[in-house]
């Protein structure tokens, strides 16, 4: 075995591949809600910045354009309601997924330390501890956690994959045992602009954090709500120490967004129409994959937020694949993201209208 297969846990996607051969045989072809990526196009405003940037001969910086930690900041402002924001409590990354797996290394992180996520998890979050040879530790409730040896706390709220969010009593209650014990907090809130049953809350909300951001940080993506997942556009906010700290590191190992994608991202955060309009369309692609869904004998769970449906026929999950596929719909195993969700699939609503309308209609039969 090698040293990397001995680190890593097998990469999951590859055993959905025989399903996915299976759906692909349908006579009227694969719809594939297993893979959360955009499918719409990128917004018109937001593809113009980016070429208008495209003259950018010189290399960008690992912090960012002014322009671009000014535009994140309004944002942080206006749509999380955090107050008090300074440049220095922002950082541009290169995707968020790159940030998940490389953070526990960054931090300096190792052998002795524990890195914790929840048990129904997005699989990075432990690749990320095992890349530093820190221990991995799932949980359901994080205070429950012995935080002698904990120097990592991920949230995820909207959570992937389950669409549960956390309420903010929750969140406070959370960030509150977390300074006490000195424990650094990570947040996932990449889909936080996708409730659609409840109104996920930032930790960097004042009710939730007070008046500083000390042990906090926040990870946002432009990948769902701007479908810009093909540009790597995404950002980290809140404590200035944590921040400098890795903005040090990221400026040795070369860690900088693209130019283009700096003019695109100022584009982005800019503007709220295409977010209500991408909203829309997932809303009524939602509403019609989960009606057909539990009319077909599914039940769902969680899901007040997100681009997934969490749903379960109360078997096994791999029959569950298994059936679908049989219907030419491709879906997630639901112990991809832990054993916990060994009954479960997630059904991405990432499709175009019409690879929807074709799902529900094969449920339909």
């Amino acid at each position: 075995m090698s040293a990397v297969s001995s680190r890593l846990p097998v990469f999951p996607w590859d055993k959905l591949e025989p399903y996915k051969a299976t759906a692909a045989a349908h006579p009227d072809g694969i719809v594939d809600l297993s893979v959360g990526t955009p499918v719409d196009p990128v917004p018109a405003l937001i593809q113009e910045a980016l070429a208008g940037a495209a003259d950018s001969p010189g290399y960008p910086t690992v912090w960012g354009t002014p322009a671009m930690r000014d535009a994140i900041k309004g944002w942080l402002e206006k749509r999380l309601g955090a107050r008090s924001v300074e440049h220095t409590n922002i950082l541009p990354v290169v995707g968020s997924k790159e940030l998940v797996a490389w953070l526990p290394t960054q931090l300096g992180l190792g052998a002795g330390d524990q890195v914790a996520y929840p048990r129904l998890a997005y699989p990075t979050y432990e690749v990320g501890a095992r890349l530093c040879g820190a221990e991995p530790v799932v949980y359901d409730d994080p205070t429950t956690l012995d935080p002698t040896r904990l120097k990592l706390l991920w949230l995820n709220s909207p959570s992937n994959p389950t669409g549960r969010v956390l309420p903010k009593d929750d969140l406070v209650r959370i960030v509150a045992w977390a300074r006490e014990h000195d424990v650094l907090v990570f947040s996932d809130e990449c889909y936080l602009e996708l409730g659609w049953e409840a109104e996920p809350v930032s930790v960097l909300h004042p009710d939730v954090c007070g008046d500083t951001f000390d042990g906090i940080v926040a990870v946002h993506s432009l990948s769902k709500r701007s479908n810009l997942a093909g540009y790597r556009a995404a950002f980290i906010a809140g404590d200035a120490r944590v921040l400098g700290e890795l903005l040090q590191i990221r400026k040795h190992g070369g860690m900088m967004t693209a130019a283009p994608v700096q003019a695109a991202t100022v584009a982005a955060l800019g503007d709220d129409v295409h977010v209500q309009e991408q909203r829309a369309r997932y809303a009524a692609r939602r509403a019609a994959l989960r009606e057909a869904l539990e009319r077909h004998g599914f039940r769902i769970e969680h899901s007040e937020a997100s681009l997934y449906l969490w749903a379960t026929r109360d078997e096994g999950c791999w029959e569950t694949v298994a059936h679908l596929a049989g219907l030419g719909i491709l879906v997630a195993p639901g112990d991809f993201y832990g054993e916990a969700g060994e009954r479960f699939v997630r059904v991405a609503f990432t499709a175009t209208d019409e690879r929807v309308e074709a799902a529900v209609k094969r449920l339909a039969r």
